[in-house]
């Protein structure tokens, strides 16, 4: 069939659905319909089936018979009003009038169609969105911004004794020995930890082997005082925007390094504009040392099939929701959409990955996981949580009371104003959710 306008990376974004019962005998024909109508450039869509055993699960669903496709959560033939809940076989309408048990091609192509069409013009209705109603954030994020570049204001804030507790609350320190007591200090608490060297994005060469010079420099100090050798890094302080050669290059050197020590390297993610080169660049590496890991955002709509790809290569994801501010037509927007995504792909992490890392510091999705893993008998030590430095510390205690594993993320650094600076004014919502973070922990 041909492409149409669709194309591929947003087809392999959908989350598609077939819907249908045990011993639906359309069922077959259903799926090899839907991946004919949704294959494009030779590359075929993420078919999720789902099996409907009772009437209480097809209500839950919406479910008017067997087989019934779903794509973003909506039925591509949508049911009239009278067709009842049901386990039936369901029929369908060809392009000839005559009736079948399999949705036509052209329906389901048509409906991926609708999706593409509504993202854009809801992406074309933010950017068109009264400019008042931007104020506030464009406001937030100019004085986060400017705030960056006043780099006395960091100092000032660890110099007063009002501010400094609040700084070493979320910075392990400004220099790798300061860094070293604390992992001990977490280490005493049934913690660990995975480091990140902090670092603005260079724009130099130089400056790029500067920083790949700190990790392999971090990485010794941890070998030599007999702690776990676990680092995070980011590209674009490698030297992305330089070279991706020289960057790939440059993060090579500590690859290298972690390989002689047996330490794991995980490479953080950015936003979306360099999620596939990061990717790319994360299974070079991990084709030299198999230690070497990535990071996932849920939010993004393509995630469900990078997971796919990445549990297919035994690369070790940490799942995360994404803290960037992303466009709707490539990031979900909503709370629950990004919860619901972050929720489906760590089950999938969970079932099939390779030690999977789930980053989350909240309640719900954390039980949600255990309760799945304890559901299909997938032990504690198959996976781990992550949580930022600082932040629910009682609620990180509390998974280690339990069996669990829990990792903390721990950045150092003298870099770490205009980091966290740059940071929030990605998104000045991260203001609240640090302060949310705290409120718990200080009214237990």
């Amino acid at each position: 069939m041909p492409g149409g306008q669709l194309n591929s990376e947003f087809v392999r974004s959908l989350r598609i659905e077939l819907l249908l019962t045990p011993d639906c005998p359309h069922g077959s024909a259903a799926e090899e319909t839907l991946r004919s109508a949704l294959t494009v450039d030779g590359r075929e869509p993420l078919v999720e089936r789902i099996y409907i055993n009772d009437l209480d699960h097809a209500a839950g669903l919406g479910f008017h018979g067997s087989p019934t496709i779903r794509i973003a959560g909506r039925d591509v033939a949508p049911p009239s009003a009278d067709l009842p809940i049901g386990l039936a076989c369901r029929l369908y309408p060809q392009p000839d009038g005559s009736p079948a048990g399999v949705v036509p091609a052209e329906t389901i192509r048509a409906a991926a169609e609708r999706v593409e069409e509504q993202r854009a013009q809801l992406a074309a209705a933010r950017a068109a969105r009264p400019k008042l109603r931007e104020l506030p954030w464009r406001a937030s994020r100019s004085l986060l911004l400017w705030l960056s570049r006043r780099r006395f204001l960091g100092r000032l804030a660890v110099a007063t004794p009002l501010t400094r507790p609040l700084v070493r609350r979320f910075i392990a320190g400004q220099t790798l020995d300061e860094t070293l007591g604390v992992l001990e200090r977490l280490r005493s608490r049934g913690l660990r930890w995975t480091v990140d060297v902090l670092g603005e994005a260079v724009a130099s060469p130089e400056m790029a082997r500067a920083a790949a010079d700190r990790y392999v420099a971090t990485l010794g100090a941890l070998a030599e005082r007999g702690l776990e050798a676990n680092v995070s890094l980011k590209l674009t302080q490698m030297g992305l925007g330089v070279d991706v050669d020289f960057c790939t290059a440059n993060v090579r050197r500590i690859v290298h390094r972690a390989a002689d020590i047996g330490a794991f390297m995980r490479i953080d993610m950015e936003d979306h504009t360099l999620t596939e080169t990061t990717l790319r660049i994360g299974r070079q590496l991990h084709a030299d040392y198999h230690d070497v890991g990535v990071v996932i955002q849920s939010y993004l709509r393509r995630s469900a099939a990078d997971v796919e790809q990445l549990i297919a290569e035994q690369i070790r994801v940490r799942l995360c929701k994404g803290a960037y501010d992303e466009p709707p037509d490539v990031a979900y927007t909503s709370k629950v959409e990004v919860d619901d995504s972050f929720r489906r792909l760590a089950e999938r992490l969970l079932l099939e990955g390779r030690y999977p890392a789930l980053a989350t510091h909240d309640d719900r999705l954390i039980e949600d996981a255990t309760h799945f893993a304890e559901q299909n008998g997938i032990d504690p030590s198959r996976f781990e949580f992550q949580m930022l430095y600082g932040v629910r510390r009682e609620l990180q205690e509390a998974l280690v009371a339990r069996g669990y594993t829990v990792r903390v993320y721990v950045p150092y650094g003298s870099e770490w104003f205009p980091y966290y600076m740059r940071r929030l004014a990605e998104r000045p919502a991260n203001v609240l959710f640090i302060l949310r973070s705290i409120l718990p922990e200080r009214r237990s």
